[in-house]
Formats: C-alpha cells, structure tokens, sequence
C-alpha cells in the first residue's frame, strides 16, 4: 500500500479545500432531509460544475467529465469528511444505479437516466426485497407477463426506502416463471406515478417512515425499460448490490461522523467542564478513532489493488460488515455524549443536529440487517473470501 501522493496530488488537496473554504456557506444545513431543497440542489449543481461531485461521468450524461484518478477521488473524499459542508448527494439513484446504466445500460437510458438522477431531480427507490423473499432475493415472486409492447406486473416489495420521495424505482420482477430460479428475472425502470403502484409507508423505531411496501396492480412498462436482457436480471441486480455495499461501507463517511463527535466533545460541557476532558468518553473515542483510520487505511489497500489493476477477494466483502456496525457504534457514542439532550426529538429547542444523531443511531441499526445481513454478510465473507465449506442443508422432516 503506497499512501505518499506527490505534489501534484497535494496541490490538487489545496484547490479542493480553498473551493470549501470559500463556497461552504452555500451547502444545505446538516440533516436536511428535504430530498429536492432548492439549496441542496444548487450545492449538487456546483460540486458537479467544480469536479467534486460526478467527477468521472461523462458530460453528455451530466458529470464532470474527468479522467479516473482514484487519488483525487481519494482527497475529495477526505478533505469533504474534514470539513463541515456535505459532499455530493449520494442515494440509490447516484452511488448505485447509475454505475450500473454505465456498466449495463443502453444508451437510451443513459441519455434518460443519468442526468437528472445526478442532479438531484430525480430521485430513485429499490425494488428488490418481498414479504417471502429477503435473504433468498432469488425466491421473489413479483411477476410480468408480455402484453403487446409492455410488460404487465403484479406483485409486492417491501422494505422499499424513499418510495413515498421517489420519482423512479429499478426493480427486479419474474418474468421467464419457468427459468431456474436464478434465471427469468429481470431487471426493469418504473416511474413511480405508473397507474396501479400504491405505497404504503412503515414506521419504524427511528419515528419515521423510511421504509415502505409497494404493491403493483396490472402496472403497465414498456419492454424497453430492461436493463440487460430480459431474464438476466439477476446479474445486473448484483452489479447493482456491489455498489450499495460500498456506499454503506465508506470509510470517509465515518470519518466525517469522527469529526463531529470530536467537536462535540470538545463543544459540550458538564459542570463547566468539557466532556473532552471526560477519561470514559476519550477512550472510548481513541478507540473508534482507531477503527475509522483502520477502514481508512483499508480503503487505500483496495484503492492500491485498483491502480495495480489487482482483483479484491476478502478485502472487498469485509467493508460493508464494518462500515455498518462502526458507523453504528460512533452514533452511539454521540448520543451517550449529548446525555438527556440524545433522547430528544422533534422540535426541542435543546435538539443538536437538528436530531440526525438519534435518527443515525436508529437507523444504522436496522442497516445492519439491510443491505445483506451482518449474518449473510459473515456467511459470504467465510465462503467466498476464506474458502470454507457451506453450512449443510438439513432436509425436511418427512
């Protein structure tokens, strides 16, 4: 692993943080949840005008246009998770779907697709998980049936997130109900307002409804709206998965949580005294300071493969069980540091954060399970990445 840049690189670290030094105050505020605020939109649009966001994707599809050059990519990363302003927006749409239409789509649907889902304007849910098809996504059971120029689905998804925001929905759906199981599934666009699509949100322990169920009745798309082959879905549906893996796993991501719990520390007090100066608060901090710069230290390994053009075998497939439960565990230590305020909520005008450290603690809980379980996780992490036998099946009782 080779983590010495040059001066050409730190040159380039210069120009991003004069760019945040100067236009930070133009970045919505923290925990802004509104998905299509006309301040979030305006600081995409110039991340995007400025290389820090898009910044490989090519023009005619709304990106910056660079060439690769995963060191910058690296300092942009970095120098966002220093400082106090967002980075790019990152979501379903952006850091999945789109690498995806890249990787796999026609160019129809780039033309389409690409532009306004890195804007921000278009905003994106995934249609993957059923009541009877979790873990065992292969087992769905949504189904569409040929009807001249269409395709006609019937089913249901559950745990969508933001299908109650979403413009658009990339959905696996059945639609070769003789294939083999992992065969006949394709991977289909929906715009959300398609006649017979009901949503129906869920609440869940964070006080929101960030999940939902979404039922389809003779929902009627066109059969161009494939991505891939029809009956091929479950290749790109996996494409789609490596990239939520490591969205969900960003070391820089938890480095920005690291920053903040040290200003918080450093900013609250307890009987004049700052909780910095607290023994039990500074080691358990030292201690997930030392696992975020680990992830860190491993994100330049995989970068290093990437350069070298070497393929990632376990390295990969761990980054996701971390980054989850570390970025669970660093909420926890924020909500213990803001003691009775980090049970508010709501419109308390002791709320920090405007409560996006109690919704992150919730909700990275129930990441742990979403986006493959730590189980699964563990699973896959044993077999593919160590080499080690499955579990063995035990057959039914007769």
């Amino acid at each position: 692993m080779d983590i010495n840049v040059g001066p050409e690189y730190e040159a380039f670290r210069a120009e991003v943080r004069d760019f945040l030094s100067t236009r930070g105050h133009e970045a919505p505020e923290s925990g802004d949840l509104d998905y299509k605020s006309e301040r979030r939109l305006a600081w995409q649009k110039a991340l995007i005008e400025n290389g820090y966001a898009a910044r490989t994707i090519p023009r005619e599809y709304g990106g910056y246009g660079a060439e690769p050059d995963l060191l910058k990519s690296h300092i942009i990363a970095e120098e966002f998770a220093r400082s106090p302003a967002p980075g790019s927006i990152v979501g379903q749409g952006i850091s999945m779907l789109v690498p995806t239409l890249l990787e796999l789509g026609t160019e129809a649907q780039k033309q389409r697709f690409i532009q306004p889902t890195l804007s921000g304007e278009m905003v994106w849910c995934q249609g993957y998980s059923e009541p009877n098809a979790g873990s065992d996504l292969a087992s769905l059971k949504t189904a569409g049936v040929i009807d001249g120029d269409d395709y006609v689905i019937n089913g249901q998804k559950i745990w969508t997130s933001t299908a109650q925001h979403a413009d658009m929905m990339f959905c696996l759906v059945r639609t070769e109900p003789d294939a083999p199981k992992h065969k006949g599934i394709s991977y289909m666009l929906i715009p959300m307002d398609t006649p017979g699509i009901e949503v129906r949100p869920l609440m869940t322990m964070a006080g929101t409804s960030t999940f939902n169920e979404v039922f389809f009745t003779d929902v009627r798309v066109p059969r161009d709206q494939i991505v891939g082959a029809p009956g091929e879905g479950w290749a790109v549906a996996n494409a789609t998965l490596t990239h939520e893996r490591g969205m969900l796993g960003d070391p820089d991501a938890a480095l920005k949580r690291l920053n903040q719990i040290i200003e918080l520390l450093e900013t609250e007090t307890v009987d004049g005294y700052r909780l910095m100066e607290n023994p039990v608060y500074r080691d358990r901090l030292i201690k997930l300071q030392a696992e975020v710069h680990a992830m860190r230290m491993h994100g330049l390994r995989l970068m290093t493969q990437r350069l070298r053009g070497e393929k990632s075998g376990i390295e990969r497939l761990i980054v996701k069980l971390q980054g989850c439960e570390l970025n669970h565990q660093l909420a926890g230590l924020a909500i213990d540091v803001m003691g009775e305020f980090g049970a508010l909520y709501e419109d308390s005008p002791y709320l920090r954060a405007r409560g996006s450290w109690q919704f992150k603690y919730m909700f990275d809980l129930g990441l742990i399970i979403g986006g493959g379980t730590a189980q699964i996780q563990k699973n896959i992490i044993a077999e593919r990445g160590l080499g080690m036998p499955r579990e063995p099946k035990i057959p039914p009782k007769q």
